[in-house]
């Protein structure tokens, strides 16, 4: 059955009502230009209230490696999310999970993701000079090369169109942010629920 994280939660009763409804992960931003964007004390309180079966991704996007560390030992992440320029090599010696967002325009941007020697491998819609969260999908077709026992679909999901996304491209995993809210960062308990449930019954 697939995996689904909810992505941009930024308070508790966002968490829970993921957590209830049968998410896998949630995930926390720590990128500033975003609305979904936290401070680590309060990022630490959603994960201390979250029960042990959900995992917590940190979400980053061109980070210092230290105020990376930093924040996962404060909020005690279990994840990390890397969402911009990334290199391999950015992206290894961590003592946590780690996902490499790639954002794809074309078959050509996948490419890349033979380089990653990471846990899972997100894969999201390119939108010029935003990093994910932007309700946009890619054509699914284009990860049929990929190594599907790591990859998480993510870009423009939305509790209409997963069970036809999973039903294509049969990822791992799927990652919705604004295809579950009410307004960014703010998500809706029953699109969430709805969201969960078509995906694991495709």
């Amino acid at each position: 059955m697939v995996k689904v994280k909810i992505c941009g939660i930024t308070n508790v009763a966002d968490a829970l009502h993921a957590a209830a409804a049968g998410a896998a992960a949630i995930g926390l931003n720590f990128y500033p230009p975003s609305p979904r964007c936290l401070d680590p004390e309060a990022a630490r309180a959603i994960v201390a209230a979250l029960p042990p079966q959900v995992c917590a991704v940190g979400v980053f996007v061109n980070e210092a490696r230290a105020r990376v560390a930093e924040i996962a030992r404060a909020v005690g992440l279990r994840a990390l999310q890397f969402h911009g320029d990334e290199s391999p090599a950015d992206c290894r010696g961590w003592p946590l999970k780690v996902i490499k967002a790639l954002r794809v325009r074309d078959a050509a941007a996948l490419a890349a993701a033979a380089a990653y020697d990471v846990d899972f491998v997100l894969l999201d819609a390119y939108v010029e000079g935003q990093a994910g969260g932007t309700g946009r999908r890619f054509a699914w077709e284009l990860s049929a090369g990929c190594d599907r026992s790591r990859l998480i679909l993510a870009g423009g999901l939305t509790p209409e169109n997963v069970a036809a996304a999973v039903r294509l491209v049969r990822p791992l995993a799927v990652d919705v942010a604004s295809g579950v809210e009410t307004r960014p960062g703010v998500k809706d308990p029953e699109l969430v629920r709805r969201f969960i449930a078509n995906a694991q019954t495709a």
